[in-house]
């Protein structure tokens, strides 16, 4: 088997693991993952965020806000751990596009 087989099996069970981020917390009944809260959840976990983060952290809207499409929010566990494998597909794939056009243009630049 190639390498480059075996990356893309790699990330492809990578892929299929990640709602465990989703899973795990709610199986064990320990809140939300780490790292998943936003600026307003801070002070509920004791930390203080300073008006220059929260003027920031307005700059830049996500194309799907919590990994989920708009108003899967509230529709249970099942359907935020499909959109999760959705949005880990959607961001490989761009990430491969974006490498792959970068080498292209490099390869031909050394040519």
């Amino acid at each position: 088997m190639k390498l480059t087989t075996k990356l893309w099996i790699g990330l492809g069970v990578c892929i299929l693991l990640s709602p465990l981020g989703l899973v795990l917390p709610d199986h064990f009944k320990a809140g939300s993952a780490w790292g998943e809260w936003g600026i307003g959840r801070d002070s509920e976990d004791g930390w203080l965020c300073s008006p220059g983060l929260a003027r920031l952290g307005e700059l830049w809207k996500a194309p799907m806000p919590d990994y989920a499409f708009k108003g899967w929010e509230e529709r249970g566990l099942t359907h935020l751990s499909f959109a999760y494998i959705v949005s880990a597909i959607l961001g490989v794939a761009l990430i491969a596009v974006a490498t792959w056009a970068i080498g292209k243009c490099l390869a031909k630049k050394g040519e």
